[in-house]
């Protein structure tokens, strides 16, 4: 069997030392979650990287979602649910109540499925939790809450004012203003690309007084390069045995294409999707074998593209986004990896495994997203797709491992308060 190449665990990180019970050991951990994937992730990775996966309980903010809601994201989640709740109230089962809402007025035979797990998932409850944290302290220890994204920031914070002395407060990506109200904020460091010379020039003067972050990042922030995630090198390995029987025949070197979808800081279409098809077209005769998968973002015209030009093709196997998901499998397995620059989540779990990951679509990138992709350039763990390249050739580097150095901070954080971090 060809030997595959994974990571080792660092030293001392993510496997925590067990310490002895008392109200001083943090054992357990909430995480509030937003009902994003990639936001959720980094939550689930941070902890699992401190070892308290096990002990964790999972929490979510929930939007009202359909209708006129699509139009009120802008708005604070409660003012959000206050004017929906108002709305609610004054046009009820109207008809234009019902269009408001975003139901059909005509019924429909069309049923789907549901959110799987959802129903495991409990709303996030600041007061509930902060006082689920006081009342169990004594018996318990401290409870470490980790949110991410924008819609947590009222709930992680508020958690923390109601239960200072009981909790310990992190929040990943930037809230943007009052960090004091965390005991630490993890955020990558294109975060603040706002206050470079390069980020200053590209503000109009008039509104750099709105523009966020004003000050540079304080004592508790802890500066990422990507973003965090669960791909750690025992995940790659369990992944590396559970789709052994499935990839490890596959002819190699295997290249895995990885597509996202356009932001609004990378915005792109059919133009990408074309040059990525001529580009693999290029690169197949290096390879020996290929596997694409599409994300939940990409837009049907770009995937329907992928489809029609490559879905023939003999070396190659597009994954049709029905369970099992072979993400973490392709990550263990993948000789080397092409990433479209949209993607800050997959392009900082494929740069975890130390193999060559290739970016297709900087160009089409700007602001922070520029900055992230220097930063990963000027790291050596990526290099631009260009079609040109032999994927035998393989090339390396020390592989990025985000989660594992913030959690080696949080302890440092959490041992000044007199705590510690076991299970």
């Amino acid at each position: 069997m060809r030997p595959i190449r994974l990571p080792e665990p660092p030293s001392g990180a993510g496997m925590p030392q067990i310490f002895e019970g008392g109200v001083n050991v943090v054992k357990r951990a909430v995480v509030i979650g937003n009902g994003f994937a990639g936001a959720e992730s980094q939550c689930l990775g941070l902890v699992r990287a401190l070892g308290l996966s096990d002990r964790q309980t999972i929490y979510r903010v929930t939007r009202p979602s359909g209708g006129i809601n699509e139009w009120l994201h802008w708005l604070p989640l409660s003012l959000h649910k206050i004017v929906y709740h108002i709305l609610q109230q004054l046009l009820g089962g109207s008809r234009v109540g019902l269009v408001l809402q975003g139901k059909r007025v005509v019924p429909s035979t069309f049923h789907t499925s549901g959110s799987i797990g959802l129903s495991s998932i409990l709303e996030a409850d600041s007061r509930k939790i902060a006082s689920l944290a006081r009342e169990t302290f004594d018996k318990e220890g401290p409870t470490l809450v980790v949110a991410c994204g924008r819609d947590t920031i009222s709930i992680s914070s508020s958690i923390r004012r109601f239960a200072p002395e009981n909790v310990f407060v992190i929040q990943i990506q930037h809230p943007r203003t009052q960090l004091n109200r965390f005991d630490l904020v993890v955020t990558p460091r294109h975060d603040y690309y706002a206050l470079t010379a390069s980020g200053q020039n590209e503000i109009p003067r008039f509104f750099r007084r709105w523009v966020t972050p004003q000050e540079p990042p304080g004592r508790n922030v802890v500066l990422t390069l990507g973003a965090l995630h669960q791909a750690d090198p025992v995940a790659l390995r369990i992944a590396a045995t559970a789709w052994h029987d499935e990839l490890d025949p596959l002819p190699k070197p295997l290249l895995v294409v990885n597509i996202g979808g356009p932001t609004k800081n990378c915005k792109y279409g059919a133009d990408l999707a074309k040059q990525l098809v001529a580009s693999l077209h290029n690169v197949l005769k290096t390879c020996g074998s290929a596997r694409i998968s599409f994300s939940r973002r990409t837009p049907k015209k770009v995937s329907d593209i992928i489809i029609k030009e490559l879905g023939t093709h003999p070396k190659i196997y597009i994954w049709d986004g029905q369970d099992p998901n072979p993400h973490m499998g392709h990550l263990a397995w993948g000789d080397a990896f092409v990433i479209t620059a949209d993607s800050i989540s997959m392009l900082s779990e494929a740069c975890s495994t130390g193999k060559p990951v290739y970016v297709i679509g900087t160009e089409h990138c700007k602001w922070k997203f520029t900055d992230f992709h220097k930063n990963l350039r000027e790291r050596g763990v990526v290099r631009p797709f260009t079609g040109l390249e032999d994927i035998s050739n393989s090339w390396s580097y020390p592989p990025l491992n985000d989660a594992a150095e913030v959690a080696l901070r949080v302890r440092e954080f959490v041992a000044e308060r007199g705590w510690s971090i076991g299970r």
